[in-house]
């Protein structure tokens, strides 16, 4: 992390407004501090999706290839055709949770986006953003839903 750069930020994407705006400030604060971003994805396969034995129901359903795509076209969105930053895309299976604690080992940051869907105020975070700043390895930064601020 010495000669002038920023080390890297992690942030979890996963399709929601709330994630998006994360990723765009991760972006932005890789910008003016010299890091860089990795976008991670977690998936795995809804409990409750028809499962016999060990394979999956559902025709065509492709979670890994889902979450793929919507991470490559949240990074699209963020950070345009030509990011300034350097952005690794990561798509990892199992708990959302599990994987960005993992990556997060050694990062300068850790951002993710809130819904805050809870109709309570003990409620402001959701059950992986709450675990996240209870464990992380590193400073984690919550973007709430609609608080994204720009840079003046």
């Amino acid at each position: 992390m010495g000669n002038g750069t920023g080390g890297r930020i992690v942030v979890g994407v996963d399709g929601s407004q709330a994630s998006r705006s994360a990723l765009r400030w991760a972006v932005e604060q890789a910008r003016v501090t010299g890091g860089t971003v990795e976008a991670l994805s977690a998936w795995e396969y809804p409990a409750f999706y028809g499962w016999v034995g060990s394979v999956p129901v559902a025709d065509g359903f492709d979670p890994e290839e889902l979450a793929t795509r919507t991470l490559a076209e949240a990074v699209a969105e963020a950070a345009g055709s030509e990011p300034p930053v350097k952005i690794t895309q990561m798509v990892i299976p199992g708990n959302a949770a599990r994987a960005l604690l993992d990556t997060a080992a050694g990062a300068a940051l850790l951002v993710v986006g809130s819904r805050g869907l809870g109709g309570f105020s003990g409620a402001l975070l959701g059950s992986v953003s709450r675990h996240l700043t209870e464990h992380a390895p590193c400073p984690v930064v919550v973007l709430r839903e609609g608080q994204e601020h720009t840079a003046a």
